[in-house]
């Protein structure tokens, strides 16, 4: 009993150590964007403010230029969830054509869009910045929306690696029953792949509300921009920086991702692990 005792103790301790080296930087933030912005570098060990400024979270709010928080807040939400819903829905899609339906050069195609997975986006970036500078989508939502209804690779897979852990027979089922290959996805095998859906959901999001590189490329217009960029405004290098309301910025922007992962995390956790049963 004491030797079970004693590894239940120090399993503990280090797993709370642990934690603690990873939340630490989160931890930091929150305790800095309620210091003043003198003193955050100077009380940087300390993560317990000796005085507690909220008026941080009002300065940031604010915004810069006229334009509040609020309105870049908006932003990223209308490029996440638009760009989410068609990134899901297109990658599922396209993932059941792959993983169910038998047509020519089909191998070719899914090498070729894996092989996409490899490219860097900063190697994208550029012929992407000419094309919709050709087409009059620059300075708009569009360059960072649209491209996500075309199906991304990595979702195509995960929900390929779901859909191949199906039984072939509820597709031979649905036909006997007299359904065509539209009203098998939608009627029988999409209701059986909510958890890599939802997988799908949280990623993608989350990717989309954290982008900084493409906003940064494609937006030119202060009103326009989402939240990433307008908390690299605060940093001014030739003027102070308002640390303070740039960290507190930086702690509400993580408030979205969080709540989303507090209320799927049970279908994260299935969908990444059924996913991985079956090549």
């Amino acid at each position: 009993m004491k030797k079970k005792w004693r590894r239940t103790i120090c399993f503990h301790t280090f797993a709370l150590a642990l934690a603690f080296i990873m939340l630490y930087p989160l931890l930091w933030m929150f305790s800095s964007s309620l210091k003043p912005s003198e003193k955050i570098f100077v009380d940087a060990a300390n993560l317990i403010p000796k005085e507690l400024h909220f008026e941080n979270y009002v300065n940031g709010w604010k915004g810069m230029g006229g334009i509040s928080f609020g309105t870049f807040f908006k932003n990223s939400f209308i490029i996440a969830v638009l760009a989410t819903f068609g990134s899901v829905v297109s990658s599922s899609i396209v993932a059941y054509g792959f993983s169910r339906i038998r047509f020519r050069f089909k191998n070719l195609l899914f090498a070729v869009m894996m092989g996409t997975m490899m490219l860097p986006e900063q190697i994208l970036i550029v012929p992407q910045y000419i094309l919709f500078k050709k087409i009059g989508w620059t300075n708009t939502f569009l360059p960072l929306i649209v491209p996500h209804f075309c199906a991304m690779p990595f979702f195509v897979f995960l929900n390929m690696q779901f859909l191949r852990g199906l039984p072939v027979e509820l597709d031979e089922a649905a036909e006997l029953d007299g359904c065509g290959k539209i009203r098998t996805y939608t009627d029988v095998l999409l209701p059986l792949t909510n958890s890599a859906l939802i997988t799908s959901l949280i990623f993608s999001f989350y990717w989309r509300w954290q982008d900084f590189l493409a906003p940064l490329i494609f937006l030119s217009e202060p009103k326009k921009y989402t939240f990433s960029v307008a908390i690299k405004m605060f940093n001014d290098p030739t003027f102070q920086s308002d640390w303070g309301a740039m960290f507190a910025m930086a702690v509400l922007s993580l408030v979205p991702v969080c709540l989303i992962f507090l209320f799927f995390q049970k279908y994260l956790v299935e969908g990444v692990a059924t996913s991985g049963l079956k090549g």
